[in-house]
């Protein structure tokens, strides 16, 4: 290059994206947030309709438009197993076929709307979403949570949160670890990443000025993904001079292509000896605090642009590692790669590791 010589401005660029939602379950709430009433969903671009089945106390989830004259299920009444529209009465059964119409002689055999596969599992109501309509895939179903069904560790504090941008956005902070510094003010002792199939993993161990503070301040995390949109982390630090270990839930569902809601979780081990409201608390606590920080994410999120060739650094995570993952959620299930799924490992930053940054803050 000569001395009068510029060099070329690097080019951003977003593709342009036909409707399509990443294949995988999708957290819509806690347990709690789906009973007797039809509660409406607006995700993966329409509407649905959630609710329990007053036989089996299941949750179900339908389309939510009944096809006769366009009738709002999730306006409607639980009857048995079925949500009935408000409109004409038509009434929907758990597997989306229409099973009564009080004024008509016979059904039509087209009336039939969409049932949606969900699943309750460790508190929470999933719903499965797959762009060619097949069936959950049973080795990617979420695995259980021992701790919610231990008298040990307090119920989910929830809280949802609406986010102007796509959901891959979100996933990439899993092997985005210079973040951490300019947002949330956190050093980095040691950061790695390991895929494998529909599973990913951050292990992190960091905290406010590790360097100069001493062990107390230290923080482990380990954030996994269960497919494109589940994730829960595990935490193990100190609040307000007390030993915390905190279960996160940060799991996204798209509204459309340009918008998801975060279902925001937390669940807290209790404190030896605390009581009920005493623990409650800690929880609601350590969720304030969670969302507060999460907040400096969503402030990014909101106002950044959408890049799919993002110009790195040698000192950043494997971005492009985290999308060539996050990929095979978005592509047809017989053309999934091996270089999609195979197993990885990549070290950001070598320090202590998880396990042995837990042994030493026991001591």
């Amino acid at each position: 290059m000569t001395a009068y010589e510029k060099p070329q401005p690097y080019i951003i660029k977003a593709e342009e994206r036909p409707e399509r939602y990443a294949r995988g379950w999708y957290v819509i709430g806690s347990s709690m947030s789906v009973g007797y009433k039809p509660r409406m969903l607006e995700v993966f671009g329409t509407k649905l309709v959630a609710y329990r089945g007053k036989e089996d106390g299941n949750v179900h989830i339908l389309d939510a438009y009944c096809p006769h004259m366009g009738g709002d299920l999730s306006d409607g009444e639980v009857c048995g197993n079925s949500v009935v529209c408000p409109f004409h009465k038509w009434s929907w059964g758990s597997d989306g076929v229409c099973n009564d119409i009080p004024y008509a002689k016979k059904i039509p055999e087209k009336a039939v709307i969409k049932s949606w596969p969900s699943l309750e599992k460790s508190g929470l109501i999933f719903v499965w979403q797959d762009p060619e309509n097949g069936e959950p895939i049973p080795e990617q179903e979420p695995k259980k949570m021992d701790d919610w069904y231990s008298d040990a560790w307090t119920d989910w504090e929830m809280a949802a949160i609406p986010i102007a941008s796509l959901g891959r956005e979100l996933v990439d902070n899993m092997c985005d670890m210079a973040h951490f510094g300019p947002i949330h003010y956190t050093e980095v002792a040691s950061f790695m990443n390991t895929m494998e199939g529909h599973v990913f993993v951050q292990k992190m161990v960091g905290g406010h000025s590790i360097l100069t503070e001493g062990d107390e301040s230290l923080i482990t995390s380990v954030a996994t993904y269960e497919g494109p949109a589940y994730m829960t982390t595990t935490m193990t630090g100190m609040m307000d001079g007390h030993p915390m270990t905190v279960h996160l839930l940060v799991s996204h569902i798209p509204s459309d292509m340009g918008n998801f809601l975060i279902n925001f979780g937390v669940m807290v081990k209790k404190a030896e000896g605390g009581t009920e409201v005493e623990n409650k608390a800690m929880a609601e606590a350590y969720m304030e605090k969670n969302i507060e920080s999460f907040q400096q994410d969503v402030a990014i999120w909101n106002n950044k642009c959408i890049i799919d060739n993002p110009l790195m650094c040698d000192g950043d995570g494997p971005i492009n590692l985290v999308r060539k993952w996050y990929s095979q959620f978005m592509t047809d299930v017989a053309d999934i790669s091996n270089d999609q799924v195979k197993a990885r490992d990549h070290v950001t930053v070598e320090g202590p590791s998880v396990e042995e940054t837990i042994a030493k803050m026991a001591c």
